[in-house]
C-alpha cells in the first residue's frame, strides 16, 4: 500500500512540475571533493525516485562522514528521496544538494508516525552527538538522541527542498537547535498539512521559502542564546502564523509574508528582541504582528521599511489589547518601535510605541538582496586540479597564486591549504568552499613573513574597490604569527564574505585534524606557552574604503587583538549575524568608520581570557546602526568589567534592541559608556538609543521622597574586587564579602571604620546573623557548606552547620536569597534548613545548594548566585528580583521558609532588593529605584557605581548601605528598614 501511495505521489508531482515554477538549484553541478560522501545508488543503494524508501541510505551516508572525517559533507544528487522516519544529522556534517534541479526530501501521504499533531515528529533532526545505535540495522536505530546544542558547529542543509504530503499533521521538516556556522539555505519547505517547516531554529536561515503548514517557523531562542537571523525568506499560506516565537532574538532581513492570518506571533507572557528590516506583507488577515510582555524591558521591537497591502491590522498587544491599524489598502511603515527608549545618552528612559505609517498608491518594489550570487557554476576552477594539495603540510602558496592569476572563481574541496605568505586577490576573485570547519587556508606556526615587530601582514587580502566574494572557508593564522591578519578586506560595497570562520580558539581543530585544546590546565593561556594570546592583529580587518556584506561570520581567536576591526572607511557595510568571542581586549572595533549597519552582532566573554574584554568600541565614527546586539559573559566569569560598549568622538550612532546579560554575577555594569562626555547608561535592556554626540544637559536633583533631608549618597570605602553577600549585625554594623579575595569585612556604623573580620581560604559568599550575633557564612566550598562563628571571638575556629529537613518552625526567622539570575515561578522548593547556633534563625536551602549541582561547571544555586540573603517574616510579603527577567516578584513566606503565591510586582529587576518600614521597595538595577507597595515608582537614587546589594543598617536602621562592586556607599533615609 505504501509503495502504491508513493507511485501516486510521484505521478501527481510529475504533473504539477509542468505548471509550477520550482526554485532554481544553487549548485547546478557535481563538485569534486575526495573527502566528501556522495549519496549514490552505487554506494548506498539510494534510488531518488520518490517511491523507494531512501531513509536508510541517507542515514548511512551521514554516518559514514561521522565515522571517517567526523565533520564534512554529504552530497545529494538531483532526485526525490522519500523518508519514512527521522534522519539524524550529526555535528559538523553538511548535507548539500546538487543538479539542474534541487533534490527533494519527501514525506509521503499518511506516513506512519506523523499523523498526531500533539506528538510532533521530525523528518530531519540536527543532533548534539551520535549515541550508540544498531549500526547494522536497516534502518540504523538510534535512541535518546540529544538536541544540537551550543557546541554544535558547522552543521547545515543547503540546496535541498522538503515536501510533506497530505495526512501528516504531526510532521515538522527540521529541528535545528545548533550554534555557530550552522544554517539552512537555498531551500523550499512545502509543508502542506504538516505542523512546521522548522521547529527550534538555530542561528541562520538564508534564501528559503515556506509554503503551507500550521507554522513556517516555530522557535524559541537558539541554544547558545544568540539571535535567530533570517535573510531573504518567503512565507505563504500558513494556517496560524508564519513565525511563532518566544525570546528568539528575531532578526529578519527582507522577509515576505503573504496570504496568512498572522506573520509573527510572540507567545503569551514572553518578550523578544525583534528587528525587521525591509519587509513585505500582503493579504494578512491580521493582526500581522502579535506582541506580548509589552511593559517589560526585554520586549524590544523595531521595524523599518515594511510595505503592506491588504493588511488592515498591523499589530496587537496581547495584554492590553492595544491595536495599530493599517494606513489604507496599501501603505508603507517607515518605523514601528516599542520598548524602552532613550533619546540620547544622559536622557531619562521612557516606554514608547512609535508607529509611522503612510498610505501608498502602489506597493513599492521589494528590496533587492545584498547577497550577490556566485558566478556561473561551470566556470569554477578546482584548486586541486590546479596543483594545490590541501593536505595540511604541502606549501600551496604558489599554486594558489597561479590559480588566482588565471581564474576568477576558485573552488576549494575539503582540506587544509597551507600558505607561507599573502594571497592577494584580483578585484573580481571569488573563493568558494562549502565547509569552514573542513576547508581552510592556514599558516603553520612561525612563518617568516608574519614574524617580528612590524605592521600587519594579511594572509588573504581583497583589493580596494573589488567585487570579491569569499564563502564557506576557514581562515587560520595559527598562534605564533604575531603580524598576521587572517582577512584584510578593502573590497567595495557589492562584495561579500559569507559563512567564513576566522579560526583559532574554541572549536578549532588542529591542522592535522586532531582536537585542539585552547587552554592550559588553569585556563590562563594556551597549552603551548609560545602561543600567546592577544599578540596578533585583528582577525578580520575592513579598511581603506572596504565595505560590502558580511554574513554568518565567526571570529573567536584569542590570539588576535580583536575579532573584527573596521577602520578608515565610509563605504557602505552590512553585517548580518557575526559572532566575535573570547578575545582578551576587544571583540569588535570601529575606528573612523561611517555608513555601517550591524545587525545581530553577538559577543561572548570567557573567564580565562576575556575578563577585561570590551565587546564593542566605536571611535571617531558616524552614521552607524547597531540592531539586535547581544553581549554575554559566561556563567563562570568572575572578573567585573565596566561597559559593554564604549563610544568616543562619534555622531549618529543608533542602537536598536540592546541585550546585555550574564548568568554569572559579573554582567557588564553599564551597557554604553560615552567617553567623550563621561556619561554611562547602565540599563542593560532597551529598544532605542540615539547618540547624537552632543553633551547631555546637566542633571537636576529632584526632591527625594525617601532620602533624609539634605542627604546624599556617600562613599564609605573602595578598592574592592566585587563586594556583596552582606548582612546587618544586631548592633547595626554591616558585614560583607569580597568573594574573590575570600575576605569578610565589617563597617562599624558608629565609628565609620572598616576592618577585616576574616580572610581565611573558606570561600565565603553570603552572610547572615542570628539574634545572638553569630555570623552565619554560606561558602562556595564543598556541597552545601554553611559555617558560623562569633565575629569578635578570638581565634579562627568555625562551627559547621548541617542541613536538616525543612519543617515549619514557629517563632524562628527564615533567611532567604533576595533573588536569582532567572527566578523559577512557582518558587524553587527549599527542602533543607540550616539552624543558627542560637536556635532563632534558619537558612532555607534548595537542593541545588546541598548537592553542589553545577551548570557548565559552576554551582548554580540561588544561595550562591544571589547577591545577598535577607531575613523574612512568615506570613508577610517577601520580594525577589531577577536580572534576566527584568522583573521583581512578591511572594508570601511560609513558616518553613518556602514561598507561595509568587506574583510579578514590577517590570524592573536587577541584583538587589530591600524594603523599608513603610513598605516601599528599593530595587538595585543600575541605579536604585524605589516603588510604593502598590508598585508605583516614587524615587530614583543615583549611585556612582552600579549597586549590587542593598541593606538597611546603622543603630537606627535608617542608613541604606549600598554594595557597589568596587566600593561601599551609604545614604541616610527618612525611615528605617523593615
Amino acid at each position: 500500500m505504501l509503495r502504491r501511495t508513493g507511485v501516486v505521489l510521484g505521478a501527481m508531482w510529475a504533473l504539477l512540475a509542468a505548471s509550477l515554477v520550482w526554485p532554481a538549484s544553487y549548485y547546478t553541478r557535481r563538485l569534486d571533493d575526495p573527502k566528501a560522501v556522495f549519496l549514490t545508488k552505487e554506494a548506498f543503494a539510494a534510488q531518488g525516485d520518490g517511491v523507494a524508501d531512501d531513509t536508510t541510505a541517507l542515514q548511512r551516508a551521514i554516518d559514514r562522514v561521522q565515522e571517517t572525517t567526523r565533520q564534512g559533507i554529504v552530497f545529494l544528487p538531483e532526485g526525490r528521496y522519500r523518508l519514512s522516519h527521522t534522519v539524524y544529522i550529526w555535528p559538523g556534517i553538511r548535507v548539500i544538494g546538487y543538479g539542474t534541479a534541487r533534490p527533494v526530501f519527501v514525506l509521503g501521504e499518511n506516513t506512519p508516525g506523523y499523523q498526531d499533531k500533539s506528538n510532533e515528529r521530525y523528518m530531519l533532526f540536527f543532533a548534539g552527538n551520535r549515541p550508540a545505535g544498531a549500526h547494522g540495522a536497516a534502518p540504523p536505530v538510534y535512541e535518546n538522541v540529544p538536541d544540537a546544542n551550543p557546541g554544535t558547529f558547522y552543521s547545515a542543509i543547503s540546496n535541498i527542498d522538503i515536501e510533506i504530503g497530505a495526512g501528516n499533521a504531526g510532521a515538522t521538516a527540521v529541528r535545528s537547535k545548533y550554534a555557530q556556522h550552522c544554517f539552512l539555505a537555498h531551500m523550499e519547505f512545502r509543508i502542506g498539512s504538516g505542523l512546521a517547516g522548522i521547529h527550534e531554529a538555530g542561528n541562520v536561515v538564508e534564501d528559503v521559502r515556506f509554503l503551507g503548514g500550521q507554522y513556517g517557523v516555530w522557535t524559541s531562542r537558539p541554544s547558545p542564546g544568540w539571535q535567530f537571523t533570517m535573510v531573504d525568506a518567503f512565507f505563504q499560506g500558513q494556517r496560524e502564523a508564519s513565525i511563532r516565537e518566544r525570546e528568539a532574538g528575531l532578526t529578519l532581513i527582507r522577509p515576505h509574508f503573504q496570504d496568512v492570518p498572522t506573520a509573527i506571533s510572540v507567545d503569551a507572557g514572553f518578550a523578544d528582541e525583534m528587528w525587521v528590516k525591509d519587509a513585505r506583507m500582503e493579504n494578512i488577515a491580521g493582526p500581522a504582528v502579535i506582541l506580548s510582555a509589552e511593559k517589560n524591558a526585554r520586549t524590544e521591537i523595531n521595524m523599518e521599511g515594511v510595505a503592506c497591502r491588504n493588511v488592515p491590522r498591523f499589530a496587537e498587544f496581547r495584554e492590553s489589547g492595544k491595536k495599530l491599524a493599517g494606513a489604507g489598502a496599501i501603505y508603507q511603515i517607515k518605523l514601528f518601535s516599542h520598548g524602552l527608549h532613550y533619546t540620547d545618552i544622559g536622557a531619562a528612559g521612557e516606554y514608547k510605541t512609535l508607529y509611522e505609517a503612510a498610505p501608498l498608491s502602489t506597493l513599492s518594489a521589494p528590496a533587492a538582496s545584498d547577497l550577490p550570487d556566485l558566478p556561473a557554476r561551470d566556470t569554477w576552477a578546482n584548486v586541486r586540479e590546479l596543483g594545490a594539495k590541501g593536505d595540511g603540510q604541502s606549501d600551496d602558496t604558489d599554486a594558489l597564486r597561479r590559480a588566482i592569476a588565471g581564474h576568477r572563481t576558485l573552488y576549494f574541496p575539503s582540506g587544509v591549504y597551507v600558505v607561507r605568505d599573502t594571497l592577494v586577490l584580483k578585484p573580481d576573485t571569488v573563493l568558494v568552499g562549502l565547509h569552514p570547519g573542513a576547508t581552510e587556508i592556514a599558516l603553520l606556526d612561525g612563518r617568516a613573513a608574519f614574524q617580528g615587530i612590524g605592521g600587519p601582514v594579511a594572509m588573504v587580502e581583497a583589493p580596494k574597490g573589488g567585487t570579491n566574494i569569499v564563502i564557506g572557508l576557514g581562515l587560520y593564522t595559527n598562534g605564533i604569527n604575531p603580524r598576521a591578519v587572517a582577512l584584510k578586506w578593502m573590497a567595495g560595497a557589492h562584495s561579500l564574505v559569507n559563512d567564513v570562520r576566522l579560526l583559532g580558539g574554541h572549536g578549532t581543530p588542529k591542522i592535522d585534524g586532531g582536537r585542539e585544546n585552547p587552554y592550559n590546565s588553569n585556563h590562563t593561556g594556551d597549552p603551548d606557552p609560545r602561543r600567546r594570546w592577544d599578540v596578533q592583529y585583528p582577525s578580520l580587518w575592513v579598511t581603506d574604503g572596504g565595505g560590502g556584506t558580511f554574513f554568518d561570520i565567526w571570529t573567536p581567536s584569542s590570539f588576535a587583538q580583536a575579532g573584527l576591526l573596521i577602520s578608515d572607511t565610509t563605504t557602505e557595510g552590512r553585517i548580518y549575524e557575526l559572532s566575535s568571542e573570547h578575545h582578551v581586549r576587544h571583540e569588535v572595533q570601529l575606528h573612523n568608520a561611517a555608513n555601517w549597519k550591524i545587525y545581530a552582532l553577538q559577543t561572548e566573554g570567557e573567564r580565562g581570557e576575556s575578563g577585561a574584554d570590551l565587546p564593542l568600541e566605536i571611535q571617531s565614527s558616524r552614521d552607524i546602526t547597531v540592531a539586535n546586539l547581544c553581549v554575554y559573559r559566561v556563567i563562570s566569569m568572575f572578573q567585573p568589567f565596566p561597559w559593554a560598549v564604549k563610544v568616543t568622538d562619534s555622531t549618529g550612532i543608533r542602537f536598536r534592541n540592546f541585550h546585555s546579560y550574564s548568568n554569572s554575577k559579573v554582567s557588564y555594569d553599564a551597557a554604553v559608556y560615552d567617553q567623550t562626555h563621561h556619561v554611562e547608561l547602565r540599563q542593560r535592556e532597551f529598544a532605542w538609543l540615539d547618540l547624537s554626540g552632543k553633551a547631555p544637559p546637566p542633571s537636576r536633583r529632584a526632591v527625594s521622597s525617601v532620602r533624609a533631608p539634605g542627604a546624599s549618597v556617600e562613599k564609605l570605602a573602595g578598592g574592592f574586587y566585587s563586594i556583596s553577600g552582606g548582612a546587618i549585625s544586631p548592633s547595626g554594623d554591616l558585614y560583607f564579602v569580597d568573594a574573590h579575595w575570600q575576605r569578610i569585612y565589617r563597617w562599624d556604623a558608629k565609628e565609620h571604620q572598616l576592618t577585616t573580620v576574616r580572610d581565611n581560604a573558606l570561600d565565603p559568599v553570603q552572610l547572615a546573623f542570628d539574634r545572638a550575633g553569630n555570623l552565619i557564612v554560606v561558602s562556595y566550598a564543598g556541597n552545601g557548606t554553611v559555617y558560623s562563628f562569633k565575629p569578635d571571638a578570638p581565634g579562627l575556629d568555625v562551627t559547621l552547620l548541617k542541613p536538616e529537613p525543612a519543617i515549619a518552625r514557629a517563632g524562628l526567622t527564615p533567611v532567604l536569597p533576595v533573588g536569582d539570575w532567572r527566578l523559577e515561578v512557582p518558587a524553587l522548593p527549599r527542602p533543607f534548613q540550616y539552624i543558627s547556633p542560637d536556635g532563632t534563625t534558619f537558612l532555607a536551602a534548595d537542593e541545588l545548594f546541598t548537592s553542589g549541582s553545577t551548570a557548565w561547571g559552576v554551582k548554580n544555586s540561588p544561595m550562591l548566585r544571589a547577591f545577598g540573603l535577607t531575613p523574612a517574616k512568615p506570613g508577610q510579603a517577601f520580594y525577589l528580583t531577577s536580572e534576566a527577567q527584568m522583573q521583581t516578584f512578591r511572594a508570601i513566606v511560609n513558616a518553613d521558609g518556602s514561598l507561595s503565591d509568587m506574583q510579578p510586582f514590577v517590570e524592573q529587576g536587577g541584583e538587589g532588593v530591600v524594603v523599608d518600614a513603610r513598605g516601599n521597595v528599593y530595587i538595585a538595577a543600575g541605579q536604585i529605584y524605589v516603588y510604593t507597595p502598590a508598585g508605583r515608582l516614587i524615587d530614583t537614587i543615583e549611585v556612582p557605581e552600579r549597586p549590587l546589594q542593598l541593606l538597611f543598617g546603622g543603630p537606627d536602621r535608617r542608613t541604606l548601605f549600598i554594595a557597589a562592586r568596587s566600593s561601599l556607599y551609604a545614604v541616610r533615609t527618612q525611615t528605617h528598614g523593615r
